[in-house]
């Protein structure tokens, strides 16, 4: 794979023994006890990306949001308050902008501890980090990883440590909850000094999201996270799965890149590494490549209509073929990647969707379950129309969820231990 193919991160670490044999329901699952939480103080939660930024308060809000930094029409927004447009020509003017519109409910002086969302952590970091001057320098290590995001999220990084200079900041890394993926996992069929020299491996994303629905999934159950195999489904322009077995990720979609696994709004997910070079050599640019893989494809690219599957299912819907097969290959890749993974680890006690897509699109949500009725899974149709949160048929093996990808609260309980701990988990 060319190089230069590593721009393709958007968005935003030994084998273990089978889990346990399956178990049927039983009424007492509908019990949900409170989750064991740090503390309850509130941690501003950082999400930087090229051209946005997005901040939370958790608990209690706010949250913030900018985008089209670097342009002239950028916009600030507080969720169910005020906004306004205007040129943020970089980061940490979107930074003060959030906090001059915030106002009183987000008074720089009460924040105390902030938690960044960091795309890529490595083999390094495999744990959230205490940042200090030297933390952060050592961080720019890792934009040859991620050339698009890491600048992006140092970028937020400092601006906060210049506007908080009080608080104490902590990154939390989307690629540590895969850190222990098992080396058949992990490994491509690659000369190993890739690996050894250069770091290809799969390293996996979302990991915020597959960690928080997979302890949701756990909680809800009464039953420990470490005793269950659980797929988790995060599905929105990005998407990703995740094999959860005793409580860690043995096994997830995306890769070295999140250009890797199932289809996206605009990203291709898995193509034969034949047709890249085909095209190469027939002419296509590396440039032109990278673009066609990550803004050109995946559900824009084969249905032509859009990257948004509302506009899809009504495309479909009014008679277009090629949006109808966009359908078709969406969801069979996703349903394709469950039955696998139930392989990968022996069985399947949960499946879990979340994401734009997943809590929101019943009817996708409908054809992923279709034909798993193999593994016990089977929709509570009522339930799933109206999205849940438990949408599996109480007579089925395999317990079925929507629940919401609560990030910004797993960012913020990680933040609060590591700062309780007092020590770095690196």
């Amino acid at each position: 794979m060319p190089g230069a193919l590593v721009h393709c991160l958007a968005e935003p670490g030994a084998g273990r023994p089978a889990g346990p044999a399956p178990t049927r329901r039983t009424a007492e699952v509908e019990t949900v006890s409170e989750a064991p939480r740090p503390s309850d103080a509130p941690v501003l939660v950082v999400n930087a990306g090229s051209s946005s930024l997005k901040l939370a308060r958790v608990p209690g809000g706010p949250m913030i949001l900018a985008e089209r930094i670097g342009r002239d029409d950028a916009r600030v927004a507080v969720r169910d308050g005020p906004e306004r447009e205007g040129p943020l020509p970089d980061v940490e003017a979107a930074f003060r902008a959030a906090l001059d519109l915030a106002g009183d409910a987000l008074d720089p002086a009460a924040v105390t501890r902030v938690g960044h969302r960091v795309v890529h952590g490595g083999e390094r970091y495999t744990a959230p980090l205490r940042l200090d001057d030297a933390a952060v320098a050592d961080l720019d290590d890792l934009t040859p990883l991620a050339p698009l995001h890491v600048p992006a999220n140092l970028a937020g990084i400092r601006a906060a440590r210049a506007l908080l200079p009080a608080a104490e900041h902590v990154a939390v890394f989307d690629t540590a909850f895969h850190a222990d993926l098992p080396r058949r996992a992990y490994l491509y069929a690659l000369p190993m000094a890739f690996y050894r020299e250069r770091g290809i491996r799969r390293y996996g994303f979302h990991g915020t999201s597959h960690d928080a629905v997979s302890r949701e999934v756990a909680r809800r159950l009464g039953r420990p996270r470490e005793r269950l195999r659980i797929v988790t489904l995060h599905l929105g322009n990005g998407a990703s799965a995740a094999a959860v077995q005793d409580g860690r990720s043995v096994d997830t979609s995306m890769g070295f890149t999140p250009l890797e696994g199932l289809v996206m709004g605009t990203r291709s997910g898995d193509v034969d590494p034949g047709v890249l070079l085909h095209l190469l050599r027939s002419g296509m640019d590396v440039a032109t490549l990278d673009a066609t893989l990550n803004r050109e494809a995946g559900l824009l690219g084969l249905s032509g209509v859009s990257n948004d599957l509302r506009d899809v299912w009504r495309a479909a819907d009014g008679g277009d073929d090629d949006a109808a097969a966009a359908l078709e290959v969406y969801a069979y890749r996703i349903r394709k990647t469950v039955g696998a993974y139930a392989a990968a680890m022996g069985g399947i006690d949960a499946l879990a969707f979340t994401g734009g897509v997943g809590e929101n699109d019943a009817r996708m949500r409908a054809r992923v379950a279709d034909d798993l009725a193999f593994l016990g899974i089977a929709l509570d149709v009522e339930a799933n129309a109206l999205h849940g949160p438990r949408i599996g048929r109480r007579d089925a093996d395999v317990e079925v969820w929507v629940l919401p990808a609560d990030e910004e609260g797993r960012i913020a309980d990680a933040t609060r231990a590591l700062l309780a701990g007092g020590e770095d988990a690196a």
